[in-house]
Parts: C-alpha cells; structure tokens; sequence
C-alpha cells in the first residue's frame, strides 16, 4: 500500500513541478512596457515631447504603422506633400484643432479615417495611460507645429478636449481566449495576412505552424525583437514589444496553439 501511495505522491510532485516550469517559461514581463510617467503642472512642452517620443517610438507600438506609410499614414515625415503631422494636423478636419484632432485619432479612431487608408488602429487606451497618450500628442504636435498640451490635460480629467468628438468609453481588455478574436483586438491582421487577406508586413500566420515551431512562436510574440523573418528585415522592430503585457497567460497559449496548428 505504502509504494502505491509513494507512486501517487511521486507522479503529483512530477505533474506540479511540469506546469510550475511552464509557468516560468512563459516571460510575462520580459516585454517592454509602455513607460509610466510622472507629470507635474510645471513640465515643459519639450520635456512633454520627449516623454512622448520615447512611447510613440518604443512600447507604444506606433512605428509599426505609422512609420511605413502603406497602412497607416506617416507622422514623423512627410505625407502626400502635406508635411509632418504637426505641420498639418489642424487642418485634417474642419472645425478641429491639431490636439482635438489628435486626441480623437489616438482614442475613437474610427471617427475618421484618413481617406486612402482603412480602420485598423485600436483605442490606444487600450494599452496607453492617459497621460501617455497626451505625451504622444504632445510629441505629435511637435513634429512641425505647436505644443498646447497642458497639465489641464493630463491631469485629472479624460474628457475629449473642446472640439473633439466625444471618444467612446475607453473599452477594457477582454478575459476571452477565443484566438481569432484576440488576434483582431491585438490589432495584429494590421500586419499579418490571414486566410489569403491582409498586408504583408509580417510573415502570414497562414502555414505558420509549418515554419515554426510553438516555442518560437511564444518567442516571437513576446521577443519580437529577438529575431527576424528572412524577407521581412526592412520591418524590423516595428511590432509592438507589450505583448506580453496585454495578453494573459492563457490568452497567450490560445495563439500560440491557434499558430502553430496553422499548417
């Protein structure tokens, strides 16, 4: 009786000690996260800037669309002869100023979409404090424009500024595991193809369990500055590195099986 009870004993500490190592193999935090911020009233609007530089170039993830020009327009150059966005912000839409405008395009997207381009951004609340956000705008503006960021907003209040359309309530990050759904709140079919459809920015997910095994593909999401695909060097560091961060445990593995069984 002792040695069957010895077996039981031995294969539970066997089982725990599996999924405690797996525990551990997954990085939750080895991804860069979006820098937090101490803003005071008395900051300057260049110190504002490059708080907001700093985010928009690293965990924030913009360059990954932003910095192409293909499917989202380019902000920090020139866009179709109309200069920088600072430069041409304030006249993208009528009876909207560079920072209303701004804020909407960071926070309610959909309510205006450059034309030429489709609705693939997120609510950057998603993933962005709100003075984060308003960091952005600051840098934003100050690519061949004014900064008017002020502390009144980054301070306390989350209303739209005056002008703005009002930005739908920020929306929570949802507990599903569903892989497909999670892929399109990601914002990830902006640059991965997926059944025949989609930009060809990062490698297809269509065949990706083919090419890859399910360990890179954990690798890759959560270290996608570790390594590039062969054919896709000119966008490296374009994918957001706070994957690991906005997906859970379980939400990861949900993709990662999804991938890797994609073959």
């Amino acid at each position: 009786m002792w040695r069957t009870n010895l077996k039981v004993l031995a294969v539970a500490l066997i089982v725990i000690g599996f999924y405690t190592m797996v525990a551990h193999v997954i990085p939750q935090l080895q991804s860069e996260v979006p820098e937090a911020l101490a803003l005071t009233g008395d900051v300057t609007p260049e110190a504002l800037a490059a708080a907001g530089e700093r985010i928009y170039s690293g965990a924030g993830g913009c360059v990954a669309c932003h910095g192409l020009g293909t499917r989202a327009p380019n902000l920090v150059t020139d866009q179709g002869g109309e200069g920088t966005i600072g430069a041409r912000c304030g006249s993208r839409r009528p009876g909207m100023d560079c920072k209303s405008y701004l804020y909407e395009s960071m926070t309610n997207p959909g309510a205006f979409v450059v034309p030429g381009f489709e609705n693939i951004m997120p609510d950057m609340r998603r993933q962005l404090a709100d003075d984060q956000i308003w960091a952005t705008i600051a840098y934003l503006q100050s690519l061949g424009g004014e900064v008017t960021v002020t502390a009144s907003d980054y301070g306390t209040s989350t209303e739209a500024p005056t002008g703005a359309a009002p930005a739908a309530a920020g929306p929570a990050l949802t507990a599903t595991t569903e892989p497909l759904a999670l892929l399109r709140e990601k914002g990830c079919v902006g640059c991965h193809a997926i059944d025949g459809a989609g930009p060809p920015i990062g490698p297809s997910f269509d065949g990706m369990g083919r090419r890859l095994p399910a360990d890179q593909i954990r690798r890759a999401i959560l270290l996608p500055n570790a390594d590039t695909a062969k054919g896709y060097e000119q966008f490296a560091g374009t994918m957001p590195q706070t994957f690991g961060q906005m997906l859970s445990a379980a939400q990861l593995e949900a993709i990662v099986q999804f991938l890797a069984g994609r073959r």
